[in-house]
């Protein structure tokens, strides 16, 4: 069951899905909006066994500044023993995450249900 985003700031919104935490980005990620993503991400993140998803489906715009973002999250979750998963499909920013070799530590997925059964089926714990 999907419930409704709650806006938390201009640049994200939360909702659940399949039991998962899901943190959507919005907008141009950059150093003012991680600034703003960075409290609800740490906190997300923080719990015990946290179940995220990130997702960069709405974005326009992905710097450096967002890249250290889901860095942030991947390294608290695994210290947390969790799970990340990732849903991109915006070519500019799968780019840079091609270029940056963060594709290969969390691959994504072009929606929320195939990063979803992907865990499902792999067993995979990002």
């Amino acid at each position: 069951m999907q419930s409704d985003p709650a806006p938390l700031t201009r640049h994200l919104r939360v909702h659940q899905h399949r039991g998962h935490t899901v943190l959507e980005f919005h907008g141009e990620i950059d150093i003012g909006a991680a600034l703003e993503i960075i409290p609800f991400l740490d906190s997300a993140t923080g719990r015990p066994a946290p179940q995220l998803v990130i997702d960069l489906r709405p974005i326009e715009f992905f710097d450096c500044s967002g890249l250290r973002l889901l860095f942030r999250a991947r390294r608290r979750v695994l210290a947390g023993g969790g799970h990340l998963h990732l849903v991109c499909t915006h070519p500019l920013t799968l780019r840079l995450l091609k270029v940056t070799g963060f594709a290969g530590l969390l691959p994504p997925s072009a929606s929320l249900d195939e990063a979803l059964g992907r865990s499902e089926a792999t067993g995979i714990h990002s």
